[in-house]
């Protein structure tokens, strides 16, 4: 049982770990994601560089590398291993061997390990994403912001295992965001090309 748990969180990892934003930008548009805009490889520089069909494409293949590793937990049992194995999951896409221990953000990717867990925390994250870059056009407060907040959703649904993934991943995001941290502090941060705003360094 042991081995078999351990096997799941590594599996997990090597699915986080593809770096889907590279894949759909060299495969479908000739282009290396990683050397335009931000240099991110996710999907808010994906609607930057590749435009709302790469976008779409990156954050649906992001979100399903979180879901797929909640899935595969759940067939090995345990109470906290889907949580575990979500959280693996984001820390493959953000430090991917197959990028030299780099990647992205990990907020697609844990998106979709939430509405694995508990599919009314995905709502409360899209819903504080959405509110904040309407209000403000900022990506990644939108990011830190919906992390945030879906880590009390998922405890009040999911008990224990949730607070513990919805903590963990919140803290990985916003440490992965520490220099549009500093950019939003200076006043120098770019807004997202959504509703009618400008392009975005997220």
């Amino acid at each position: 049982m042991i081995l078999a748990r351990i096997a799941v969180l590594v599996a997990a990892f090597c699915i986080g770990a593809i770096p889907f934003g590279v894949v759909v930008s060299r495969l479908f548009f000739r282009r290396d994601i990683r050397s335009e805009g931000s240099g991110n490889i996710g999907a808010a520089n994906a609607l930057r560089t590749l435009g709302k069909r790469g976008a779409i494409a990156v954050l649906v293949l992001d979100a399903l590398k979180g879901a797929a590793a909640v899935w595969i937990a759940r067939t090995a049992g345990g109470h906290f291993l889907p949580a575990a194995a979500a959280l693996v999951a984001v820390l493959g896409h953000c430090y991917s061997p197959l990028l030299r221990w780099r990647g992205g953000k990990g907020v697609a990717t844990s998106l979709g390990a939430i509405i694995a867990l508990a599919w009314p925390a995905g709502l409360v994250f899209a819903g504080v994403w959405v509110a904040v870059v309407a209000a403000t056009g900022y990506s990644s407060a939108g990011s830190m912001l919906g992390s945030i907040a879906a880590a009390p959703a998922l405890g009040l649904l999911i008990g224990a295992p949730g607070w513990a993934y919805g903590v963990a991943a919140a803290l990985v995001i916003i440490a992965k965001h520490r220099e549009n941290l500093a950019r939003l502090r200076a006043g120098t941060e770019s807004i997202l090309p959504l509703f009618g705003r400008g392009k975005s360094r997220a």
